[in-house]
């Protein structure tokens, strides 16, 4: 079927539902970002592919709701489906809903699949119901019966992942989740979220591209812990040292058995925005229900002494790969054919060296030229060019190592920079520095950071309409919560940044049909001083790969930024140069030569 005799077939078993509208969210069970091809409804039924993005339709009218990273993307790929682009004017929030209330009349009925809307987002659709008196069905799951190749449930091999890694064994992990919840007063806790699963666990598989993780469901008791996966997905040992951890396994399926069969009178810990309304109507109707964060997700994002040090070592690792491509781009392009995916390729060549890696930790975002103006875009055979020696390339990628998940974007100059291009770039330089050489009070939270990202551009009218800064996982998913640095205090921007948190410094600027730029870094929160006024945190620049001189417009730069580039670059070179062959070294020594005051 085409996207259009899908959405006409929807709108029947719609009609026939007694449905005015349907939400299809892109999510499954877990809340999870990125999904299993079995969870990509939208994809399936729309054509955008995007990861972020929810669909409503009505009777006459049907739409994608995403942020303006895709907003180049959606309208490609939207074009001729009988979807619309509707773009949203504040990141991550269902705007959807107000549009709902807005365009239907009193006592619609409107539907969606509870197993893929979080507690937290369904007690937004009801306060809207309510207030509209909208009917709603959190059983429309319409899709099942029209998607008839429907991929299965992926069933990768769970492994194991190595104390010497990980640092802290999955039991002694539980201990202090148990301590929570006897604060709490709670009997059980119920975790949905896949990396939560796989960091306490200690476990890792590939159900999901680029995500090391395995489509599982847990609960932790405070003398036991289940686990619910898919049967062929832990072998004999595996199952064996997770017994001997406490952690009994399941099949998948048996969840849901499970929710109504607990012991009465208990007091189930929800987390809201990584339970599924379908668990918590089961559980609601049996137990106490205690709804609160996910106390996981804020241990899983301090990272302990071992993956602080295993992660500094991966980012030297990583950063020789970039530099040997560097190195390499700079002495091929325009003697031989280099396109946007076979430079990926290349780098994932050698990222491939080193004995930790495991794959990509998220589709590479190889554009040069105007391809670089739409901020996730990744190449295809359909859209893939040659890189010229005249233009702008910009490179956002990472790695999965047993060790560490890196997250780096550079933007180099195939050619000479224009003025525009060179002004642009350093004031996004300026706002990566900033953010990096912040020191701020403890409890500081990600939106009261995000302006010193932005501050340059805005002076002359710039802005980026992505966030700032995202968690970034260990060996897990390269997007984490609950830290991140954005422009809105959200649930996630809301989160205070500690030490041992790692997030993401990215400023950008996108001229669409022209080029876009972005410099990223990882950063880690390190504890800085204490005075009379309070602890104060400061940053760690983890991310190694120098920065691209050509484009940098030194007056725009003071003293002070000035300063860092050039520490910043003797460390890169310090640290990567005894990776590096002669000729690459000599190379990179003069990438890094200091900036003059």
């Amino acid at each position: 079927m085409t996207h259009r005799e899908k959405l006409e077939k929807l709108r029947e078993t719609m009609h026939a539902s007694e449905l005015d509208a349907l939400i299809i969210p892109s999510a499954d069970p877990h809340m999870s970002e990125y999904l299993p091809e079995h969870w990509k409804i939208m994809a399936w039924l729309t054509g955008f592919t995007g990861s972020a993005g929810t669909v409503v339709i009505t009777q006459d009218f049907a739409g994608v709701w995403t942020d303006s990273r895709y907003f180049i993307q959606a309208e490609e790929q939207l074009s001729g489906s009988g979807f619309s682009l509707v773009k949203l004017v504040i990141p991550h929030t269902p705007e959807y809903i107000a549009w709902l209330a807005a365009t239907l009349p009193e006592k619609s009925r409107i539907g969606y699949d509870g197993k893929t809307v979080s507690l937290s987002l369904s007690r937004k659709i009801d306060e809207t119901a309510k207030y509209s008196h909208f009917i709603i069905n959190e059983n429309a799951d319409l899709i099942s019966g029209l998607w008839k190749d429907r991929p299965p449930l992926p069933r990768t091999p769970v492994f194991l992942h190595d104390k010497k890694f990980t640092g802290i064994s999955a039991a002694e992990k539980m201990e202090k989740i148990r301590h929570r919840m006897s604060q709490q007063k709670s009997d059980i806790l119920i975790i949905s979220a896949l990396d939560e699963i796989a960091w306490l666990f200690n476990i890792r598989a590939s159900d999901i591209a680029y995500n090391p993780v395995v489509i599982a469901h847990a609960m932790i008791f405070h003398e036991e812990a289940r686990l619910f996966v898919n049967p062929g997905q832990t072998d004999a040992e595996t199952e064996s040292h997770l017994n001997a951890e406490g952690i009994d396994i399941y099949p998948y399926e048996e969840w849901w058995d499970h929710l109504s069969s607990l012991p009465e009178g208990i007091r189930v810990w929800c987390p809201p925005l990584t339970t599924n309304i379908l668990t918590y109507n089961i559980l609601k109707q049996r137990y106490t229900v205690f709804e609160a964060p996910s106390p996981v997700a804020v241990d899983k994002a301090v990272k302990n002494p071992v993956e602080i040090s295993n992660i500094r070592e991966t980012m030297i690792h990583d950063g020789i790969a970039l530099e040997r491509f560097f190195f390499w781009l700079e002495h091929h392009i325009g003697k031989e054919r280099i396109s946007e995916i076979s430079a990926a390729e290349k780098l994932e060549s050698f990222r491939k060296k080193h004995p930790h890696y495991r794959g990509p930790g998220f589709s590479t975002i190889s554009s040069f030229g105007k391809h670089g103006a739409i901020v996730h875009y990744i190449p295809s055979p359909e859209s893939d060019i040659e890189l010229k020696p005249e233009g702008i390339y910009l490179l956002d990628s990472g790695g999965q190592y047993l060790s560490g998940t890196t997250d780096v974007t550079r933007t180099v100059a195939t050619g000479t920079p224009d003025g525009q291009q060179k002004d642009d770039f350093t004031r996004v330089l300026k706002g990566m520095i900033s953010l990096a050489m912040l020191r701020f009070p403890e409890g500081t939270k990600g939106f009261q950071m995000d302006i010193l990202a932005r501050r340059a551009l805005w002076q002359t009218g710039l802005n980026y309409g992505h966030g700032t800064g995202h968690g970034v996982g260990y060996f897990l998913n390269v997007h984490e919560g609950p830290q991140s640095i954005g422009t809105g205090a959200s649930e996630s921007q809301n989160a205070a940044i500690t030490p041992g948190m790692i997030v993401s410094d990215e400023p950008g600027i996108y001229r669409e049909n022209e080029y876009g730029i972005r410099t990223e870094n990882l950063i880690l929160c390190v504890p800085d001083t204490e005075t009379a006024f309070g602890r104060f945190y400061a940053f760690e620049t983890l991310t190694l790969c120098h920065i691209d001189r050509n484009l940098i417009k030194p007056e725009l730069l003071s003293d002070e930024e000035k300063e860092w580039i050039n520490r910043y670059h003797h460390r890169v070179y310090e640290l990567l140069s005894p990776g590096l062959s002669p000729e690459e070294k000599t190379w990179l020594k003069n990438k890094t030569k200091p900036l003059i005051f």
